[in-house]
Parts: structure tokens; C-alpha cells; sequence
């Protein structure tokens, strides 16, 4: 977890116009930045591009920033996200899954990212089963309706909870809920086929 004292007075002194805090802050969230853009955009080179954007646009509106408002980092994930959301939207790579049909109550009890993916054997190199499955996961991803991926994402990725990812998206804890429990689902049923598949 941050500190919320040590970020706030880096925002102070980046305001302030001290470049060595702002290149503290990129150090920082660099890394977290780039695997959400990642997620989102699926390729290497755009996410890098998309990175980019947001510490720009970040650098812009960092007078914005609220320390009483919640965590830097929540503020720096809702940033992310509005540009993501921006950038899909001029794009127009929604993809829309039948997962948005189905019925919230269907999913109460669907499972963390984490618990679905099956190692069903062990490979000399765990190294390059690590990096399958993770790009198994990556692709399934895609697959998931932008609303439902940035819910997955947001929880079981990068560690955010029901309250802070309802800041980011700006809606109630229970739709969080209910749209990680449908994003959970379907990519639960896009990794069992593509299983299906590989046997």
C-alpha cells in the first residue's frame, strides 16, 4: 500500500515544478499503468503508447488530485480508465459478449481470475507454462465486453477493492459486484473451451 504522506508531498513538490518527483511518481506507477493499458489494448506497442497518455494527462491534472478524496492510486486508475474509455470509444474495439445477457444472479459465486486457470500437468519449463497461460488469459480477455474486462481487471489484477474500484468507475459497489461476477463467468467458460480445445 502507499503511503499516503510520502505521495502527497510528491504531488506538492511535482506541482511545485520539481522534476525529480515527477520522475518518482512515473517510477512508481509505471509498471501498474502499463499492465492495465496492457490488458486493455492487447498489444505491447500500444499499451507502451496508451502509458504514455495517461502520465501525460496525468502531469496535466495533478493540481486535481484530492489527498481527502481517496488514495493516489485510485485517482491514477480512474485517470487510466477515462482514457482507455476514450480511446476505445474513437477506436470502436467494443466488444460486446453474450455475458451482458445474462442475469447477475446467475454468477453469485464465480471464481477470482486466480482459481480458474487449471495447471493440468507440469512441464519441464514452468517458465514457458507460466507465460501460456498467461497469454490464454490475456486473449480471453479481449473477448470480454469493456465493462466487464476493466471490472476483472481492476480486482484481480491490480488488487483494487469493491469500494475503490466503484470511485474509478463511478458506480455502486453492488454493480462492481455484480460485473466481476459476470466478467469471472465468462472467462470461465472462454478458458474452459479453449482447454477443451489444447486436450
Amino acid at each position: 500500500m502507499e503511503d499516503a504522506q510520502v505521495v502527497a508531498l510528491l504531488v506538492r513538490r511535482c506541482i511545485a515544478g520539481d522534476a525529480v518527483a515527477w520522475e518518482e511518481i512515473v517510477q512508481k506507477y509505471h509498471r501498474r499503468i502499463y499492465n492495465i493499458c496492457y490488458r486493455f489494448a492487447g498489444s505491447g506497442d500500444d499499451a507502451q503508447d496508451l502509458t504514455q497518455e495517461v502520465f501525460i494527462k496525468m502531469y496535466r491534472t495533478l493540481n486535481t488530485y484530492d489527498v481527502e478524496r481517496g488514495a493516489f492510486m485510485t485517482w491514477v486508475t480512474t485517470v487510466t480508465r477515462n482514457l482507455l474509455v476514450d480511446h476505445f470509444r474513437k477506436t470502436k474495439q467494443d466488444r460486446v459478449t453474450d455475458s451482458l445477457d445474462a442475469a447477475p444472479s446467475e454468477h453469485q459465486d464465480a471464481m477470482p481470475l486466480s482459481e480458474q486457470i487449471h495447471d493440468k500437468s507440469q512441464p519441464p519449463d514452468a517458465r514457458v507454462q507460466s507465460r501460456e497461460t498467461s497469454e490464454t488469459v490475456h486473449k480471453a480477455l479481449q473477448k470480454l465486453s469493456p465493462e466487464l474486462r476493466e471490472a476483472v481487471i481492476l480486482r484481480d489484477l491490480q488488487d483494487l477493492d469493491y469500494r475503490e474500484i466503484a470511485a474509478v468507475l463511478r458506480v455502486p459497489e453492488g454493480t462492481v459486484k455484480s460485473r466481476i461476477n459476470r466478467g469471472r463467468a465468462e472467462l470461465a467458460r472462454l478458458l474452459t473451451r479453449t482447454y477443451r480445445q489444447v486436450m
